[in-house]
């Protein structure tokens, strides 16, 4: 049964993250500014990143892949990111917690990091999210499964794109073998083969009955 949690995080879970712009303002116009969000998720779950991602993304190529494979290799993370969509408005994420207070501290450094950005780029001032991060827990396998599921249909849902591959802003594409940038832990903890996966996201059979449920919790109502 799916428990929404208002106590500390516990390492090794799954949580379903959600964050939102304050009065559901656009805050993802180009992709400028979606490959800015997506860059900062991949790179902030390492707890040794401590540059800033404007400083970092004027080193040399050389430099910055030196970088990310001394961070691989000390593997040292607050977070497995397992999924995730960004839409124009909010983002989800799918996330295992690893460390003591791993999400609360990626979560901290990745909204802060982007709302910097987005401020200086728009000249804008004052809170780009609309509160604190919401989180569920996701409490087994099946529940997992489906959150994919919702997640990479987001766009879908939105009208936006008629499939959810037509989407670049999504690890729908990891999750389908159709992408090179593998930035998502799901292999070990999704039993799907990446053609079956494909075929499941499509199958429309029992879709909108899980996709109500999920709908049901109220992402409102997530612990926050």
């Amino acid at each position: 049964m799916t428990q929404y949690r208002k106590d500390l995080l516990i390492n090794d879970n799954y949580y379903h993250i959600f964050s939102r712009s304050i009065a559901k303002y656009v805050i993802f116009n180009n992709d400028q500014e979606y490959s800015r969000i997506i860059n900062l998720i991949s790179l902030l779950k390492y707890v040794d990143f401590d540059y800033s991602f404007s400083r970092f993304i004027i080193l040399k190529s050389d430099q910055q892949l030196s970088i990310i494979n001394k961070l691989k290799k000390q593997n040292k993370t607050f977070v497995e990111i397992i999924a995730y969509c960004i839409m124009p408005t909010h983002f989800h994420l799918i996330l295992k917690q690893n460390t003591d207070f791993g999400i609360a501290k990626y979560m901290a450094k990745l909204l802060n990091s982007y709302s910097k950005y987005f401020n200086a780029i728009h000249n804008r001032v004052g809170p780009l999210w609309s509160g604190r991060f919401k989180n569920l827990k996701v409490t087994d396998d099946d529940q997992l499964l489906h959150l994919t599921r919702y997640i990479h249909l987001n766009p879908c849902s939105a009208n936006i794109v008629n499939r959810p591959e037509h989407w670049e802003y999504s690890s729908y594409k990891e999750y389908i073998n159709e992408s090179d940038n593998r930035m998502c832990g799901f292999k070990d903890v999704i039993n799907f083969e990446l053609n079956q996966y494909k075929k499941f996201v499509e199958n429309r059979k029992d879709y909108q009955q899980k996709i109500s449920q999920i709908k049901n919790l109220l992402i409102d109502n997530y612990s926050g």
